[in-house]
């Protein structure tokens, strides 16, 4: 005889169930059961004498809290009549008062009662009974019990008392339901108020930050949800454009990250420059292209490969290419590249080998057939010269030119074909020489740098402007397309002996906005961009874009944040302070203390190195 098969157990879905059948309510005596779900009802018992504007949108936002306001008018005649035997009991207390204490109590308590008459009678002010529930309510134990000594702490801050009722759960709940009218709890939790004070405390105001699109940033120092789209325009938000700044391990990968991963879900395309090999694991996570442009095969960029790149408008204040020579061709604009391109790599040029090294560039391209007229737009990578053609022009150049004046001691051409032999078959080849073979389909893209590390500064800093100029392309190819180019370790382009590639960077960031793409600029410090030598264009990198996120700091570079955004006193102690995940962040004008509180899933596409 068979046996049965044993059914393994169902596991209940809970809140399934709660969707789909009535929640179950169980009242007990100081507290509530919801459900899955913990609450308890408290009552505010005693408001302050002088209150600030806004002094309610901090209790009515208190994170976990369910609350519920209720004010009912009342007539004036009786109240005034209580607070003129208030204010007559007051005054004969401090008269006869021996404790300098109760004398200074009783006479602002007379002061405030003569206020308050003073507003019902002269201003003809309404009064009313204000009612306030506040309901603390979590799934978990811990959480509840946080989420009480929160609400308690918050209203005692606020010089409120608050007190839960021992076997009154019920008829509290039902006062804070929408779907139940007033209750008894009315009369015991109903105190009367100054309908200027309920309305001045902005008890509907919502406290944190909201666009009303775009997606969660972070949480402000309340609580309260930081809601951004940088993509929007409005008042003195121009641009998308991003500042991320602070000391190492206060959280800026994170940041990034989070970010990032929050803009790629909106749909926007994702270039990462990555000299720390930070975000190949988030890139392989969104099966992006990740790109190996430290000198790997499918990486190379090839500079003498014209890119079409809008060309500025004449109205333009900072043009990306300045004095473009014979027209405005793609190869006029291309030269001009190539000339910062050249200063970073060969920053010792004489004037006469940049003269030579120019006019054999113009006849190097003529033989490809590209003129100053020819539209290059439906060019191939293999229909531009390399390094190795333009050296063994130069190398023809030096021959002829000693052949017909073999007295001549020094000749230019052979120079100039010595320092261009490393880039044509020597040790720096690897990276330019050959035609271009980087490929990205992907709405990400990370271009890492990491296998420049152990090379030269000069070569750090060619390769790095080589890599923005393709960025450029990709960014202003399709003004429809939203793309952020996300520069981590910004610092590494500066070179204070050629300002030429900050300012092409400082010059795209600010065209940026006119193709919908944006720039997010990425360092420890703000000095490496305020030297005497760079901060002409360096400083715009940091004053222009619209989202500033400043994290923890301290020492010259504290001070030199400081002057630059003006900060308050608050603003420079919590950049001081270098709490992991805490930030001051500015939305143009606006400014907000912000915490990153990121959600779970997010992390398991951060990978290992950076932003953990």
């Amino acid at each position: 005889m068979l046996g049965k098969k044993k059914k393994d157990p169902i596991e209940i879905n809970h809140p399934l169930l709660n969707q789909i059948t009535p929640i179950g309510f169980q009242e007990k005596r100081n507290g509530i059961e919801i459900g899955e779900n913990a609450g308890k009802v408290y009552g505010v018992v005693k408001y302050p004498q002088n209150v600030d504007y806004g002094w309610m949108a901090k209790l009515t936002n208190i994170p976990g809290t369910v609350v519920s306001i209720q004010f009912t008018p009342i007539e004036s005649g009786i109240f005034v009549e209580t607070i003129s035997s208030n204010i007559k009991h007051s005054l004969m207390t401090a008269e006869t008062a021996k404790e300098p204490i109760i004398r200074q109590r009783a006479e602002m308590a007379a002061k405030s009662g003569h206020k308050i008459m003073s507003q019902i009678e002269e201003d003809d002010e309404n009064l009313g009974l204000l009612s306030t529930i506040v309901m603390p309510i979590a799934t978990d134990d811990n959480a509840f019990r946080k989420i009480c000594r929160k609400a308690e702490s918050a209203f005692s801050v606020g010089k409120c008392k608050i007190r839960s009722f021992a076997n009154l759960q019920l008829q509290g709940f039902r006062m804070l339901a929408p779907y139940y009218g007033t209750s008894d709890y009315e009369n015991i939790v109903g105190k009367p108020v100054p309908l200027s004070s309920f309305l001045g405390g902005f008890p509907f105001a919502s406290s944190g930050y909201n666009d009303g699109t775009g997606y969660y940033l972070a949480k402000d120092a309340s609580g309260g949800l930081v809601i951004m789209d940088p993509w929007k325009r409005a008042g003195d938000r121009t641009n998308s454009s991003i500042v991320v700044m602070g000391v190492p391990g206060v959280g800026k990968s994170t940041v990034v990250k989070h970010i990032a991963l929050s803009e790629y879900m909106k749909g926007t395309k994702i270039i990462f420059i990555d000299p720390e090999r930070e975000y190949k694991e988030l890139c392989r996570a969104l099966e992006g292209d990740w790109i190996n442009a430290g000198g790997g095969r499918g990486g190379r960029i090839n500079p003498l490969e014209i890119r079409p790149v809008p060309q500025d408008d004449e109205d333009e204040a900072d043009k990306l290419y300045q004095d473009e020579g014979q027209g405005m061709g793609d190869l006029a604009l291309h030269l001009k590249t190539l000339e910062i391109f050249f200063n970073l790599y060969l920053p010792n040029l004489s004037d006469m080998q940049t003269a030579i090294l120019k006019d054999s560039l113009i006849e190097l391209y003529g033989s490809f057939r590209i003129t100053w007229e020819t539209d290059v737009s439906d060019f191939k990578s293999e229909d531009f010269p390399t390094f190795a053609d333009l050296y063994q022009l130069i190398v023809q150049k030096a021959m002829k030119q000693e052949e017909i004046r073999r007295d001549i001691e020094s000749n230019p051409y052979t120079d100039l074909a010595m320092l261009l032999k490393d880039i044509a078959q020597g040790g720096d080849s690897f990276l330019w020489n050959g035609k271009s073979t980087i490929q990205a389909n992907s709405r990400c893209i990370c271009l890492d740098t990491h296998d420049l590390q152990n090379t030269s500064d000069k070569i750090k800093r060619t390769q790095y402007f080589n890599i923005l100029t393709w960025c450029w392309q990709q960014m202003s190819a399709d003004r429809n397309e939203r793309v952020l180019l996300i520069s981590d370790e910004t610092y590494l382009m500066i070179d204070p002996n050629v300002p030429q590639s900050l300012a092409f960077l400082r010059n795209a960031e600010k065209r940026s906005r006119k193709y919908e793409s944006g720039i997010a600029i990425i360092s420890h410090s703000v000095v490496d961009f305020l030297s005497p030598e760079v901060k002409m264009y360096g400083q715009a990198l940091l004053d222009v874009p619209c989202y500033k996120i400043i994290m923890g700091t301290d020492g010259k570079n504290l001070q030199e944040t400081r002057d630059l955004y003006n900060l308050t006193e608050a603003e420079e102690e919590l950049l001081l302070s270098k709490k992991r995940g805490h930030a001051l962040f500015m939305i143009g004008s606006k400014r907000l203390h912000i915490n990153f509180e990121i959600p779970e899933y997010k992390f398991e596409y951060m990978g290992k190195a950076g932003g953990r």
